[in-house]
Formats: C-alpha cells, structure tokens, sequence
C-alpha cells in the first residue's frame, strides 16, 4: 500500500511566486548586460560599421572632395586606382617597408625580452629604459628623428662625415634608401619596447620545470631556443607579427612627416597615397575610398593567413 503526500497550500501557492522571482531576476540580469554592452555597441557602430558603410558606398560613386556625389560609377574607380602610376610602386615599397621591419622589430624585441627575462641587477632599469620610447606619440617621434636626420641642425650628418662615411653634410632623407632605413631605426626605437613587453609575457609563460628537464637530458641552448622557447612562445609571437604586420601595412605617419613620399614618389606608402588621392593629387574621395576598400581587403586576407600559419600546431 502506497501513499502521496499532496504539498500544504501554503507551499503549493508559494511555487508560481518563486517562479515568478526567479525570472524577474533573470530579466533584471539581461538588462544589466544590455545596459552595460549597448555603449560599446554605439561606440562601434558609430566609429566603425557607419564609416564602413560610407567608404563602400563611396568607393562605387564619382563623389570628388568639392563636387560632392555624382552618382554611381562602379568599378570605374577601381580601374583608375590600379593604373594610378603611384598605385604598383607604393605596394611594392609598403611591402618591402614591412617585411623589413617586421623581421627586425620581432628578432630585436624577442632579442630584448631574454635578456630582461634573466635576473639581473639591471633588469628593472632595462625594462624601463625600453618603454620609455613607447610612451612618446608617434608624430612626436617622428619629428624629434626628422630634427635629428636635418642636415642644418641635426647630428647624424655631421657624426656620418666625421667617420669618413660621407664626403660632406648630406640629407639621409633624400635618397630612397636612407628615408626607408632612417624611417625603420625610427621605428624600431619606438616600438622595440613595446613588442619586447608582449612577447616578455609569452616567456614568463613558460614553466620553469620545462627548461630544466631539458637541461638535465643535456640539451644544448640553441636546442632549448628552438625546441622549447620558440614553440611555446608561438600564440604571443603570432600576436606580435599581426600588430606589426598589420601596422606597417598602414604606415602613414613616419612617411609624411620625415619624407612627404618622396624622393620623387619613391616612399610613397599606400596609406599616403589614400591621402593624396583624397586632399592633394586627385581631390577624389571615389578612388580614395576604393583603395581603402582595396587595403581593407588585402589587410583581411593576410591576418587570416598570419594566424592560420602562426598558430598551427607544431604536429602539422
């Protein structure tokens, strides 16, 4: 013989108001992160998803900087982009300007971030006198090393004739190679630190126990280095190579200030040429845009392949 128990009444009508409590709480959570989430959400449609939007919608029209919007003239701005005579020389040397302090800037902070990784009595006024740098604005930068390169008042032309490297004071701007290798020392001494902290990081990451037990099986350095730090280091070194990848292929700053693109259009960035096409050469915000459409494109495309190669795994 069984028995049921039936609630008491007192318990059976406090059922749906619990119920009731449970979802007041859940709603009043929802509008806490809807409250919290909507002014990043504003915030990026605002300076992002509009801007988007305009530039695509822009990059399809004759729309010139003082005529305003003549209609839609899709691709014809394109076309006249890619036989711009400025268009193939600014990606080869944005390319080339990328690739070279890419390579330098990432081997120098990995460089810098082992040595202030090691106890030593230095280390916190290494690790400090390396981020100064970065704590200096960019164009502020620019301008102090544009000072330093001026033959009239700097010091870099005079020290370069004394150590018999040049006959007498030259502009280290005005060739095409000395504006491209003045501009990555700039850079370098800007960013080195900041690199230098990231990958810092990644190393402190690496347990102890690791390095040891390598150690004690008799691997040389250079074995650990490869073998060990350079694998486990991976996800903050594909992190580094994007930031740096990425911000070399918008280099506009260093250009404009210390070389305006020249000798003869021969620094000219593709970031710089935006800007020409927009306010100086051209005054046209139609072909501006398809290039910034063009750049966009080509930055997406390359971030994908940066990760999907940095951060595969070492058994693939």
């Amino acid at each position: 013989m069984s028995t049921t128990t039936s609630p008491r009444p007192g318990v059976a009508a406090d059922i749906p108001r619990r119920t009731g409590r449970r979802r007041l709480r859940r709603h009043r959570s929802a509008l806490h992160g809807w409250f919290y989430a909507t002014p990043t959400a504003a915030l990026v449609t605002v300076l992002f998803l509009v801007p988007l939007v305009l530039v695509l919608w822009m990059s399809g029209a004759d729309w010139t900087l003082l005529g305003g919007n003549s209609g839609a003239n899709f691709p014809d701005n394109f076309v006249e982009v890619v036989e711009n005579r400025l268009f193939w020389p600014s990606v080869w040397f944005t390319l080339k300007y990328t690739v070279i302090t890419t390579a330098i800037l990432i081997s120098m902070a990995l460089g810098l971030a082992m040595l202030v990784q090691e106890s030593t009595r230095w280390r916190g006024f290494l690790r400090t006198a390396l981020l100064v740098p970065t704590a200096l604005g960019l164009a502020s930068a620019s301008l102090l090393f544009y000072a330093l390169y001026s033959p009239q008042v700097g010091p870099v032309s005079p020290a370069l004739d004394r150590l018999g490297l040049t006959d007498a004071n030259v502009n280290v701007l005005g060739t095409t190679d000395g504006a491209l290798w003045s501009t990555v020392i700039l850079i370098v001494w800007r960013f080195a630190g900041f690199f230098m902290l990231l990958l810092l990081v990644g190393l402190q990451g690496i347990p102890h126990e690791v390095y040891e037990a390598a150690r004690i099986d008799g691997a040389r350095t250079w074995q650990i280095f490869a073998r060990i730090t350079l694998p486990l280091l991976r996800p903050s070194l594909a992190l580094s190579t994007i930031l740096c990848v990425t911000g070399s292929l918008l280099a506009f700053d260093q250009f404009f200030i210390l070389t305006k693109g020249g000798p003869d259009g021969s620094t000219m960035t593709v970031v710089q040429l935006i800007y020409s096409l927009a306010f100086e050469s051209k005054r046209d915000l139609g072909m501006a845009a398809a290039l910034s459409v063009i750049v966009l494109a080509a930055l997406v495309i390359i971030n994908i392949v940066q990760l999907k190669t940095l951060r595969r795994s070492p058994d693939e």
